[in-house]
């Protein structure tokens, strides 16, 4: 193997999470606007609860404007319905998850997970083969990691592992410092949804600042190596 350094990341990618869907309409209406606004890569589903049919023609309604604009489509949980949707994959919570999960997902569909609390969890679920591990999302009672442990997280995982990592950005200012620390995608929900702007403007903002985290890393430099310590 050579010692060459490896090639700098390229730019990162948004990741939006939809708001909680239980009637697709607005949100097919809206969506094709809103992911040619921005360098949209992947859109988290996340359904409503309901009976496992009402869930899947959800899904068949949202995957084809999802991915006409050059984007996949992942469903939060559910990957045993993702392939009779025409989902690209599922989001799981959690190692014992993303195991179950795996039969069903692969090879043909993404299997990203979130949910892991220790660096020996985020690397066992590189071990399992997961497609990309998340970092920063809130637990079952709406508690999260500091903002600064979260793009610890992210350093140490961008400098030493090869699966893309994803920040999870619950304002402007997070999705900035999670791209600056090496993020491969930001992943951005419910403040893009509440902007009082309208979801299309805090879209367009958030992929701005994440370019410019990218672009104004020091030449030659990995932006994954910036702050490091």
């Amino acid at each position: 193997m050579s010692n060459k350094p490896p090639p700098p990341r390229p730019a990162p990618r948004l990741y939006l999470a939809t708001p909680v869907v239980d009637d697709p309409a607005a949100l097919v209406a809206e969506l094709p606007a809103l992911l040619a606004s921005a360098d949209v890569a992947a859109v988290l589903l996340r359904l409503k609860e309901t009976d496992q049919r009402t869930m899947i023609s959800r899904i068949k309604v949202l995957a084809p404007p999802v991915q006409k604009a050059g984007a996949a489509l992942l469903v939060d949980g559910h990957p045993e319905i993702v392939a009779r949707g025409g989902a690209d994959g599922a989001h799981l919570s959690g190692i014992a998850a993303l195991e179950e999960a795996m039969p069903s997902l692969k090879p043909d569909r993404i299997a990203g997970v979130g949910g892991l609390a220790t660096r020996h969890d985020s690397m066992s679920a590189g071990e399992i083969g997961a497609d990309y591990v998340l970092f920063g999302e809130p637990d079952k009672n709406g508690q999260r990691p500091s903002s600064q442990a979260i793009a610890e997280r992210l350093d140490w995982w961008a400098e030493l592992f090869e699966p893309p990592c994803v920040g999870f950005a619950i304002s402007l200012d997070e999705a900035h410092d999670f791209a600056a620390s090496g993020a491969d995608f930001v992943l951005v929900g419910d403040f893009i949804w509440a902007d009082p702007r309208g979801p299309k403007a805090a879209l367009i903002d958030v992929d701005a600042a994440i370019k410019k985290a990218h672009a104004t890393a020091p030449a030659g430099q990995d932006p994954a190596s910036q702050e490091h310590g």
